[in-house]
């Protein structure tokens, strides 16, 4: 019985944005709109990259700027918080769940350990 030939099937490429030069300035306001929003700097990193505004070309770390600005969050202890809220509510709403009892507990000591760790 004769092989099959399997057509490949072509791979779209990913067509990367073209690479926006922007002053400094612009960059930094930028960051402080995204900030303003509620996003942490690892948020801010791909919605700028996303945009074809690459952070290595400005010398400039994000965190670095939110730190100066006094807008920077740990995105650490965000989404750890971010986590504990959510299984409150479910948990708040289905009190039978005892997986999530615990879950909570679990998640609200990890919380205690980061702010404790990264209050140093």
């Amino acid at each position: 019985m004769p092989k099959k030939k399997i057509s490949k099937i072509k791979e779209s490429k990913k067509e990367k944005p073209e690479s926006k030069k922007i002053s400094a300035q612009e960059f930094e306001k930028k960051i402080l709109e995204f900030a303003d929003s509620g996003m942490t700097s690892e948020k801010i990193g791909e919605a700028l990259r996303k945009e074809g505004v690459h952070p290595k070309e400005h010398n400039k770390k994000i965190s670095k700027v939110l730190k100066e600005n006094n807008k920077y969050i740990n995105p650490d202890l965000k989404n750890i918080e971010e986590k504990l809220n959510k299984i409150i509510k479910h948990y708040e709403k289905n009190k039978q769940d005892k997986k999530s009892m615990r879950e909570k507990d679990r998640v609200f000591a990890q919380l205690r350990i980061a702010k404790a760790y990264f209050s140093k």
